[in-house]
C-alpha cells in the first residue's frame, strides 16, 4: 500500500492556519482522498490532556525546557496513535502545527537549546516527518491583533509579549529558509480566499496532484 502524504501548517499567532487547514482538508476530500485533520499540541486523547496543561495558565507557568518536554510527550502519543497509523494505511494527514512549532516557540522564542530539540526530534519522531510544511507569515503586530480579536481562551502564548513573538516569527522564517525543499512560505496577509489559493498552489505543485 502506498504511504499517505503528511502536510503540516506552521506560523505564529493569528496567522489563520486553522481556517486554511479546514479548507485544504475539504478540497482533498472532494478529490476522493481519505484525509485525517489533526492538530498539535493534541490530536489524540492523551495529547489533548497535555494540551490543556501547556496552553492555559500564566505565561511563566512552565520553563521553555519543561514546555519542550511536554510538547514532545504529547507529540509521541499523537504520532503513535494517529499520524503513523493513518499514513501507513494510505491516508493523507493534515496537521495544524508539528515539530517546527517546538523549534520556533520553545527554541527561537523561549531559548531552549537547539541541541536538545534536535535530539528529541531524532528519538521521538523516528522518521515521521512532513512531506510538505506550509509556513504562514505576517507582521507580528498584525498576528497578535488577530489573535486577541478571536478570544480563543488559550492566551498563554499570546500573552508572552511582542519581543517573544518577533523571535517566533524570525524562527519560522529561518526554518523555511533552511529547508526550502520541504517548506513553502505563505503570505498570510491577504484575504482568506487569496491565502487558500496560495496554499493549494503550493500543495498541488509540491505534491504533484491535479487541481
Amino acid at each position: 500500500m502506498t504511504r499517505g502524504q503528511f502536510i503540516t501548517f506552521e506560523g505564529g499567532e493569528g496567522a489563520g492556519k486553522s481556517t486554511q487547514v479546514k479548507r485544504l482538508v475539504a478540497r482533498l476530500q472532494g478529490q476522493g482522498r481519505e484525509v485525517v485533520a489533526t492538530r498539535e499540541p493534541g490530536g489524540s486523547p492523551g495529547a489533548e490532556s497535555i494540551r490543556d496543561l501547556v496552553l492555559n495558565g500564566a505565561a511563566d507557568r512552565w520553563s521553555p525546557v519543561t514546555e519542550t518536554l511536554l510538547m514532545y510527550a504529547s507529540r509521541r502519543d499523537h504520532i503513535e496513535r494517529v499520524i503513523r497509523p493513518a499514513l501507513e494505511r494510505g491516508a493523507w494527514v493534515v496537521c495544524d502545527r508539528f515539530a517546527d512549532s517546538t523549534r520556533a516557540y520553545q527554541g527561537a522564542g523561549g531559548g531552549t537549546a537547539p541541541e536538545l530539540i534536535s535530539a528529541l526530534e531524532t528519538h521521538i519522531l523516528e522518521g515521521t516527518r512532513p512531506d510538505l510544511t506550509l509556513v504562514f507569515d505576517l507582521p507580528t503586530e498584525v498576528g497578535l491583533e488577530r489573535a486577541h480579536a478571536r478570544a480563543s481562551g488559550e492566551m498563554r502564548f499570546e500573552s508572552k509579549g511582542l519581543a517573544f513573538h518577533q523571535r517566533l516569527r524570525d524562527g519560522f522564517l529561518a526554518i523555511a529558509r533552511a529547508e526550502p525543499d520541504r517548506c513553502a512560505l505563505i503570505d498570510a496577509s491577504p484575504t482568506m480566499d487569496d491565502v487558500e489559493a496560495a496554499v493549494w498552489s503550493a500543495v498541488s505543485q509540491r505534491l504533484s496532484i491535479d487541481a
